[in-house]
């Protein structure tokens, strides 16, 4: 029987110079995300759109959620199979387009996982995990674009 499961997020914006959004160029598009008894998330908008480079952008979130969830689903589902991960490490990447009134929207993930596997572990089927993943994966399953995997294995 599903149940329902809340996961509450707050975010506040941090990007008021002295006069609110009064003028265009007049804030700053940066927000934290605040989650009680987590440390905050310092966040802005993509470059393109004004935003601090050096901060993440709800894209990078996005994909980064993307690629997480993924890897915990991968790690509990590989150690059901017997399959002894020892290190793991992805990069993501998102697909997008964007139209010329500046709507956009992404149309493929692709993630490329390095696993390092046990000796004797068998990537095969550590690939069919892989696979499997998007059956259980709470991001991966509420995404309407499709993803990627092209996982690459080493042996430690």
């Amino acid at each position: 029987m599903a149940h329902e499961k809340s996961f509450p997020a707050r975010i506040a914006w941090t990007g008021n110079r002295g006069d609110g959004n009064r003028r265009y160029k007049g804030y700053d598009r940066t927000w934290d995300i605040r989650t009680d008894g987590k440390a905050p998330v310092a966040c802005s908008n993509d470059p393109a759109l004004g935003g601090d480079p050096t901060l993440h952008n709800p894209e990078d979130l996005l994909i980064a959620a993307l690629a997480s969830c993924h890897m915990l689903w991968f790690l509990h589902l590989a150690h059901k199979a017997g399959i002894v991960v020892l290190s793991y490490d992805d990069n993501a990447e998102g697909i997008g387009t964007e139209t010329s009134d500046g709507a956009g929207k992404f149309t493929a993930a692709v993630l490329r996982p390095h696993v390092t596997l046990a000796p004797g572990s068998d990537p095969v089927a550590a690939t069919r995990v892989h696979h499997d993943v998007h059956r259980y994966c709470f991001i991966a399953r509420s995404v309407n674009f499709p993803v990627r995997y092209e996982p690459r294995y080493a042996f430690g």
